[in-house]
């Protein structure tokens, strides 16, 4: 039984993903930050806030008792609160940077000790992030959430670095698309569902290390 984990599962692309690997007889360690409303006698749900410290020190050392090594880990936990403007909000830059890279980061590092020989790390970032302004759409509007796309280009860079740091694990980033989510909107392209089915795909495809992928097709940074 291949051992999953994925911070989020509260609601969103992380629940999603949760109940697909379930769905496939994996063995699910999820995250969620105030509470969650299903069970699954493969899931162990624990608390975790990536703006604490503490909060992601007793975290791991939850996973760490349960004496399993992972396979699979699924940055999916994430936040935006800029409004839909240019203009940077210190206060709100440095909230989001905590949950979406600082925290992350933290997380990740404390539990690759854990993580299995021909494991996945697996970054949920965005084209948002991406510096390259060949890719078309919303990605480089001017007035598209200036703190939430730092934050994006920041995790890219992480999972660039970390791939040439890790040997035998990959290390992935993945834009999930626009996706019908509190952040994404109703009015989005994709559904959770679909996208945690690409997501699920994709983390055993055995992809080549530090790249960056949108259904499984690389894409520039």
């Amino acid at each position: 039984m291949r051992v999953v984990v994925i911070t989020g599962i509260d609601k969103g692309i992380g629940k999603a993903l949760a109940e697909k690997f379930l769905k496939e007889g994996d063995f699910v360690i999820g995250t969620y930050h105030k509470s969650i409303d299903f069970k699954d006698e493969n899931l162990v749900a624990l608390s975790l806030d990536l703006n604490n410290p503490q909060s992601i020190s007793d975290c791991v050392d939850k996973i760490k008792s349960l004496g399993k090594k992972i396979d699979i880990l699924i940055n999916n936990a994430g936040v935006l609160l800029d409004e839909y403007d240019a203009t940077v909000i210190v206060e709100k830059l440095r909230a989001t940077l905590e949950v979406n890279l600082i925290g992350t980061i933290d997380f990740t590092e404390r539990l690759i000790p854990l993580i299995a020989r021909g494991g996945h790390i697996i970054n949920i970032t965005s084209r948002a992030g991406s510096l390259d302004k060949t890719i078309k759409g919303e990605s480089h509007f001017p007035g598209y959430y200036p703190s939430y796309k730092m934050s994006k280009a920041a995790l890219n860079m992480y999972t660039a670095t970390l791939s040439k740091r890790l040997k035998g694990i990959v290390v992935s980033s993945v834009h999930p698309g626009w996706v019908q989510t509190d952040i994404g909107g109703m009015e989005a392209t994709y559904t959770c569902k679909e996208v945690a089915d690409d997501i699920y795909k994709f983390a055993f495809s055995n992809p080549e290390t530090g790249g960056f992928w949108f259904k499984s097709e690389r894409m520039p940074w």
